[in-house]
């Protein structure tokens, strides 16, 4: 009766950590030497927008067919595995570490779920333990589900806004290759610090972000490189952390080029980006290029978005340029060529999407800028639009909002409050509906519509 009950329980446990997706395996390999931590709750992929969760964790076990514990200087060598949940490089050290050179593979796909989205488990290249790790050229190359290609984790346990134990990453001139699914190329959770400087990074699954970050968060900057996105659900940079990238060029082929969940936020310097959102992913219903959104899956605390870009290019291939939704965001444009290239023009949307919970909400602060297009605000939504330093408007307006289903959003345009500066002009392109009105109407240019503030015609416009 005993071993019955006993058999009985253990087939229980097994079924339940299936059902959950987070088992933890360290596979055929050696087990010895492994390392574990306690995984946290579960939440969505984290480039995937509205996805199907990503599997709540059992305990970490962590392994490496090559393990480094201790301080090291190591040049021109090889790593590889194909065992499920283990990583062919794991760093788990304090100590400073020196990679040169190397050739790190990865196969051996993993249904580790959160396990591999926040802490690490099954990636090609993993590093921990408070290690300031160099890794100069070489290839890092994974071809397997929940095998990211260089991971930070900062073992900060997943707790959003907590600091990290120190683990950094400092990666040049190196190639990263994934294809599996939530396979980012460079990934930072926990409280990390990545520090990337001209890599050529290439991924192709779903839910693989060519610059990634998930639950805890940490810090991300990059400078130079080409970071390339193929898979659904797979911005070339997702943030749930700080990001700063300078001088780099950034492509997704079908996902969203950038997208920020919550209080997080993505800085462009001189880069430049190009974006063709051509299927909508998980709870998504709107084609988009910049994504600023809250899923409320707890892998991003609620609070204002941020997104900057200064100077480069932004090119929107299909839908529209800008999306925010059941978030607050500030948007901040400087001298930056936007070419949108979808028949409809709209340069931003602030309206529902297939979330809720939150608000939306959205400032845009245009300096020195050239925009073009519809701005597009839901009669739930909030819009405070400010343009200076010379910037330019060319657009309209409005509340009538349809997505890419074909389903009606809103009607009604709702609160928009914009602002000109003396040297900064609205050249109008249809009847415009705003709420709020600080400047001088001669800053307005007619071309043959009117401009209503809470439904009265502005006059004195040119």
């Amino acid at each position: 009766m005993r071993k019955t009950l006993a058999v009985l329980l253990s087939l229980m446990l097994i079924l339940s950590l299936a059902a959950c997706n987070g088992t933890a395996m360290t596979g055929d390999g050696d087990t010895s030497g492994t390392t574990s931590a306690q995984g946290g709750p579960g939440g969505n992929p984290p480039d995937a927008p509205g996805g199907a969760p990503g599997g709540s964790s059992s305990e970490v076990v962590y392994a490496g067919a090559t393990e480094i514990t201790s301080a090291a200087t190591e040049d021109g060598k090889a790593y590889a595995s194909t065992t499920v949940d283990e990583s062919a490089l794991m760093i788990n050290t304090s100590d400073a570490v020196t990679i040169s050179n190397p050739t790190v593979t990865k196969s051996g796909d993993s249904d580790g779920g959160d396990n591999c989205n926040f802490y690490g488990q099954n990636a090609a290249l993993l590093v921990m333990g408070g290690s300031t790790t160099t890794i100069t050229g070489g290839t890092v190359t994974s071809d397997a589900a929940g095998a990211n290609g260089v991971f930070s984790y900062g073992g900060n346990g997943g707790q959003n806004g907590a600091a990290g134990d120190g683990t950094t990453v400092v990666i040049t001139d190196t190639v990263i290759t994934t294809t599996g699914s939530g396979s980012g190329g460079i990934m930072t959770t926990g409280g990390g610090v990545t520090k990337a400087y001209n890599l050529t990074v290439t991924t192709s699954g779903q839910s693989s972000a060519a610059i990634r970050t998930d639950r805890g968060g940490g810090t991300v900057t990059v400078d130079g490189g080409t970071y390339t996105s193929n898979g659904l659900g797979s911005p070339a940079i997702y943030s749930t952390a700080d990001i700063t990238v300078s001088n780099a060029t950034l492509v997704s082929n079908l996902s969203e080029g950038v997208c920020i969940e919550g209080l997080n936020s993505i800085v462009l310097n001189n880069c430049d980006l190009t974006a063709n959102n051509t299927k909508c992913n998980g709870n998504a219903t709107f084609y988009d290029t910049i994504m600023i959104y809250q899923s409320m899956s707890g892998d991003a605390d609620s609070g204002t978005s941020a997104f900057t870009m200064t100077g480069g290019s932004l090119t929107s291939k299909n839908g529209h340029v800008f999306h925010v939704t059941n978030t607050s965001a500030i948007i901040t444009l400087s001298d930056v060529k936007i070419t949108n290239e979808d028949s409809a023009n709209v340069l931003l949307s602030v309206c529902d999407d297939g979330w809720s919970g939150g608000a939306n909400v959205a400032t845009l602060n245009a300096e020195k800028q050239t925009l073009n297009g519809a701005i597009l605000v839901g009669d739930n939504s909030t819009l405070t639009m400010n343009l200076t330093d010379g910037s330019a408007f060319t657009g309209y307006i409005g509340g009538s909002i349809t997505n890419a289903n074909g389903a009606t959003v809103s009607t009604e345009v709702g609160s928009v409050s914009v602002t000109l500066d003396s040297t900064s002009i609205w050249t109008l392109t249809a009847d415009s509906y705003i709420t709020g009105f600080s400047g001088s109407a001669s800053s307005i240019i007619s071309n043959g519509y009117t401009l209503y503030v809470n439904g009265t015609a502005l006059t004195g416009t040119n």
